[in-house]
């Protein structure tokens, strides 16, 4: 590791002494919002991955998974169609469904609810224009969360259009999209609704999601912009369960088989209903040059059920909260740069009950609880434009959270609150310059990250009091820039020690619970390398060649289950090596080329890593053909997903009783759409 490291710097002044003015090429101008830093890209000090509508739709334009694996250090997992998780530096060993652990905002406000979740599969594929993806412990501008953030944004566009999308293929897919927008002078609007289904590739797992997206701008004076964002998401997906080794080698495409115990999946018509209603709104404006504010306010509403093995579920939850953040730029004679201090609240609510599950009906009531939780942050960060190329970030966070938590189903009703001690979170970073085509940086931060309201109250139904919060200290050193002309790397290596690391257990029935495991050491070098050659005159308008790579060493530290020591075993579910490169050719009359290949190392499946999941290689592209047509943009594409038909899981259950760790990913599978965009 410190090889690597001495490794980077040597290249970095190798490069910087070899340039030549007539040969300075600058990156590709792009602004970064992350850490409200405003910058291009070369000078944030953080690992920070942009993934912008290019490259969202270089794929089959109906999920996020593709074009996020591309990026190092990203993984995100498929159980089933619309069953999303999503790991960014190892981040998924507490989640067995959902999103835990990584904080999600849109549009600038927070779509991570109160309790610690994202519904993320509840956003349509086209209401998103780009994503950041920040890598590692944030907090101290997003609040708690070890893995990192993940900026959402939609756009509205400039001109008065319809747009229209479709796209089929291979096991029911179905997708269709209808987007009008008016643009005048001062007032914005664009309104979109998508409907998506498939029948999926094993049993047990048909999905459905019908999303309605309203997004206005209004602009009130030359300083002060209003911004809404509303949408209504209706969700059903199927959820088949996990298969044993055996079941899986003998038809992945089964759903869970019964048990002497239990029933199958497809008796219990195991599946996830949510209906959730989100809207927020922020107000932008600009006192003079050097101040300006941005408040926003946020709520949601989700009648969530789910039909399991064991239980039949239903919650209603109730999230509400707002942001607020001020700058203050400076120029001093000697150093520039910016202050941002704000402040973020959320307020959880949610009344669970569980019952009997008769075959996808509801029998005689189990539990009735109620869930609370409020969530406050108040930070500061300033940013220093120093002399000679040096830019200094400092910043930090205080944290205060407390869950409540009421059983009412039994008289007297039970109730317990907890309060999370205050956290500060400070975060340090230093880039430098060296020139236009490099820059070097390095960080330290402080992660903190409390258990979610779905771990103290997991599954087995019953309330942890005793869950303690992960905390951990990253540091990092990363180089990005550009050398040949058509070259451009992104290179960052990390080390985040972590204490009270909570990782997912199950019982005999398969309901899962959560321990705290001691600590983990997770070292990782995440490396990003691209060409990019644009041609002149008739045939090929441009070619890109890039590869994204991962390679990590997570290990358990001091970790003693049942009397066993699993300290130094390799973090559960995290693959040593991720390797995804692309190939990307574009002519000048509109055709154009995008093949992806990803290979994926051995996965350990439980804790005293005995089991593995096989490593796969997958090879995927994509055919079209965009242009201008008559001033009327269109795209028309085909493609092909798995095309060696590799038998894969693409989301497994970790520590799962019985070794039931299997989720089978589609095989072989094709499929073709059409965009249109109509001006009026």
């Amino acid at each position: 590791m410190r090889v690597f490291v001495l490794g980077v710097f040597f290249l970095s002044s190798l490069l910087a002494r070899a340039q030549r003015k007539d040969t300075i090429r600058n990156l590709q101008e792009v602004v970064v919002q992350a850490f409200a830093s405003e910058k291009p890209l070369e000078q944030v000090a953080a690992s920070v991955a942009i993934v912008n509508a290019k490259e969202l739709n270089r794929f089959n334009n109906t999920s996020f998974l593709p074009a996020l694996n591309t990026i190092a250090g990203v993984r995100m997992e498929e159980r089933s169609p619309g069953s999303f998780r999503l790991a960014i530096r190892g981040s998924s060993l507490r989640s067995p469904f959902g999103i835990r652990n990584v904080k999600f905002y849109w549009n600038g406000l927070p779509l991570t609810d109160g309790g610690g979740n994202t519904y993320f599969n509840l956003l349509d594929f086209n209401s998103v224009s780009q994503i950041e993806v920040i890598k590692g412990p944030s907090g101290s501008l997003y609040g708690a969360g070890m893995g990192g953030v993940l900026l959402l944004n939609s756009s509205v566009p400039n001109k008065n259009e319809f747009q229209l999308s479709a796209v089929v293929g291979s096991y029911g897919l179905q997708r269709y999209q209808l987007q009008a927008t008016a643009a005048e002078r001062k007032v914005k609007a664009t309104i979109q609704y998508a409907h998506q289904q498939a029948n999926g590739y094993r049993q047990q797992t048909a999905m459905r999601r019908d999303a309605l997206n309203l997004e206005l701008q209004f602009q009130l004076s030359s300083k002060t912009i209003l911004r809404s964002t509303s949408f209504y998401t209706d969700l059903f997906y199927q959820t088949p369960g996990a298969l044993t080794k055996a079941q899986y080698g003998q038809d992945p495409r089964q759903a869970r088989l019964a048990t002497a115990t239990l029933p199958s999946a497809i008796d219990q018509q195991a599946a996830i209903y949510n209906q959730t209603f989100y809207s927020g709104a922020m107000l932008d404006h600009q006192w003079n040059n050097n101040w300006s504010t941005t408040v926003g306010f946020f709520g949601s509403v989700t009648d969530f059920k789910n039909p399991a093995i064991t239980n039949y579920e239903k919650r209603r939850e109730n999230n509400w909260g707002g942001r607020m953040e001020n700058q203050f730029c400076f120029d001093l004679s000697s150093t520039k740069g910016k202050m941002t201090f704000g402040g973020e609240f959320q307020f959880f609510n949610s009344p669970i009950t569980n019952y009997d599950n008769l075959q996808g009906v509801t029998g005689n009531l189990q539990f009735s609880d109620e869930l609370k939780s409020s969530l406050a942050t108040v930070f500061a960060q300033s940013e220093f434009d120093l002399p000679h190329n040096l830019y200094l970030t400092v910043g930090a966070s205080g944290n205060f959270i407390s869950y409540q938590f009421n059983r009412t189903s039994i008289i007297p009703a039970v109730q317990q609150t907890r309060k999370f001690e205050p956290v500060l979170i400070p975060r340090v970073a230093l880039l430098k310059k060296w020139s236009e085509r490099l820059s070097t940086y390095g960080s330290v931060s402080r992660g903190f990250s409390p258990p979610t309201l779905a771990e103290v109250r997991p599954s087995t139904n019953t309330y942890n009091d005793s869950l303690r919060a992960e905390t951990g200290i990253n540091y990092e050193l990363g180089a990005r820039g550009n050398f040949f002309k058509n070259f451009s790397f992104d290179v960052a290596l990390f080390s985040l020690q972590q204490t009270e690391t909570i990782v997912v257990q199950r019982q005999i029935n398969g309901s899962d619970f959560f321990v705290n495991a001691g600590g983990t050491s997770q070292l990782g070098a995440e490396v990003m390398v691209s060409y990019l050659k644009e041609f002149k005159g008739p045939g090929i308008s441009s070619i890109k060649v890039w590869t994204s790579y991962t390679r990590n060493q997570f290990q358990f530290n001091n970790y003693i289950k049942n009397q066993q020591n699993y300290s130094y075993k390799n973090l559960t579910g995290n693959a040593p090596i991720a390797l995804v490169s692309g190939f990307d050719l574009k002519s000048k009359v509109g055709f154009y080329v995008n093949s992806t290949f990803n290979f994926v190392d051995a996965i350990s499946l439980n804790d005293a890593n005995t089991d593995f999941a096989s490593s796969f290689f997958l090879i995927g592209s994509r055919l079209g053909w965009a242009s201008n047509l008559k001033k009327m943009p269109v795209d028309v594409w085909l493609g092909i997903e798995n095309a060696t038909d590799q038998t894969y899981s693409l989301g497994n259950d970790l520590n799962a009783t019985g070794g039931r760790y299997y989720n089978a990913a589609a095989g072989r599978n094709y499929f073709i759409g059409v965009k249109l965009v109509i001006g009026y």
